[in-house]
C-alpha cells in the first residue's frame, strides 16, 4: 500500500463516536468544575448536575460533539497514521537509517496533528462548552462584569447548537467561533504527543512478542493509559481554555490567554489549574480506551486485516 490511506479516516470517524459516547458525562463535568461556580468537588458537582437537571444534564450539548467529534477524530487520527508512515517510509529509504529515528516520527506526526486538531476542534468545543454551560447559575457577584443576555430564571440563551453558532457569529463575528484557540493550541500539541507516543510505546510493550497485532487487551490498556496521561498533563491549559470558551455566555470577563491565567491565579490561587484533573484523567481513560478500540479494530475490519495495525 502507499503511504497515504483512507481507511484511517474512516477508521477515525468511528474511533471517534464511541469516544464523545463514553466520555460526555464526565466531560460535563469536568467543564461545570473548570468555568462554572458553586461546585465544589468532583462528587458534590455530580449531585448537584443530577439535582438541578437530572441524568440528562450529563448529556447536555452532546448532539453537536457527536456529529462533528467524529469528523474531527477522523481528521487527526488521518492525518496522524497517515503522516507517521510517510515519515518512517522516508527513514527507510535513506542509507544507515535505524530505529532511533522512530520516536521522532512519532513526535512530528502527534505535532501535526495537535495542529490539524486545533483548526477543526475549536469551534467544536467552543459549542460545546456554551452549551453545558449555559445552565450555570448568573451571580450577583459578577453583575459588574457587563452581563451579556440571562439572568436567573430566563429562558437559555442557546436553543440549540445551530442557534449557538448563529448567536456567536452575529455577535462576536466569525473570530468568535475561534475564542480560546491560543490555550488550545498549547493544550493540544503537546497533548496529542503525550497521547500518541505512550499508546504506541505501551502497546507493543504490553503485546506479546509472538503475536502479529496488539490484542483487544493491549489495545484497552495502552489507549486508557495514554488518555489518562494525555489528559491529565493537559489539564492546566485546559482549565484556561474552557474559561475562555465559556466567557460570554453571559458575561465578558478575559481579555486573552494571559488575562485569563492572571486573572485565575489572581482571585483563587495556583490549585484553580488543577481544577479538574481528578475527572480529566478518570474521564481519560474509558474516552480514550474506547477512542483506540474503535480506530484499531473497525481498521482491521475494513482491511480484512486478522491483526490489528498501530496508527
Amino acid at each position: 500500500m502507499g503511504s497515504f490511506q483512507l481507511e484511517d479516516f474512516a477508521a477515525g470517524w468511528i474511533g471517534g463516536a464511541a469516544s464523545v459516547i463514553v466520555g460526555h458525562p464526565l466531560d460535563t463535568v469536568k467543564t461545570r468544575l473548570q468555568a462554572g461556580v458553586n461546585y465544589g468537588d468532583t462528587i458534590s458537582c455530580i449531585r448537584t448536575v443530577y439535582r438541578r437537571e437530572s441524568v440528562f444534564g450529563f448529556f447536555k450539548g452532546m448532539s453537536f460533539p457527536l456529529a462533528s467529534i467524529a469528523v474531527y477524530n477522523s481528521a487527526v487520527f488521518g492525518v496522524f497514521s497517515n503522516t507517521q508512515r510517510f515519515l518512517s517510509q522516508h527513514h527507510c529509504r535513506e542509507p544507515g537509517a535505524s530505529p532511533s529515528g522512530t520516536l521522532s516520527d512519532l513526535l512530528l506526526a502527534s505535532m501535526v496533528a495537535g495542529v490539524v486538531s486545533v483548526g477543526l476542534g475549536t469551534p467544536v468545543d467552543l459549542i460545546k462548552i456554551r452549551l453545558q454551560m449555559q445552565t450555570q447559575p448568573f451571580q450577583e457577584a459578577n453583575l459588574g462584569l457587563r452581563p451579556r443576555a440571562m439572568t436567573l430564571g430566563k429562558p437559555p440563551v442557546y436553543q440549540g447548537p445551530v442557534d449557538c453558532i448563529a448567536t456567536i457569529v452575529r455577535t462576536e463575528g466569525l473570530a468568535g467561533m475561534y475564542r480560546g484557540v491560543g490555550a488550545m493550541l498549547l493544550r493540544d500539541v503537546p497533548g496529542y504527543c503525550l497521547y500518541f507516543i505512550p499508546y504506541v510505546f505501551l502497546n507493543d510493550w504490553i503485546t506479546p512478542e509472538a503475536c502479529t497485532g496488539p490484542s483487544l487487551c493491549a489495545v484497552w490498556l495502552a489507549g486508557g493509559m495514554a488518555g489518562a496521561i494525555s489528559w491529565g498533563t493537559a489539564t492546566p491549559m485546559d482549565v484556561v481554555k474552557s474559561r475562555l470558551q465559556a466567557d460570554g455566555v453571559y458575561l465578558n470577563k478575559y481579555k486573552g490567554v494571559l488575562d485569563c491565567i492572571s486573572q485565575s491565579y489572581q482571585k483563587e490561587g495556583l490549585k484553580v489549574f488543577f481544577r479538574g484533573i481528578t475527572v480529566n484523567a478518570v474521564r481519560g481513560f474509558p474516552m480514550s480506551a474506547a477512542m483506540f478500540l474503535g480506530y484499531e479494530f473497525s481498521l482491521q475490519a475494513i482491511r480484512g486485516d486478522h491483526a490489528v495495525t498501530s496508527p
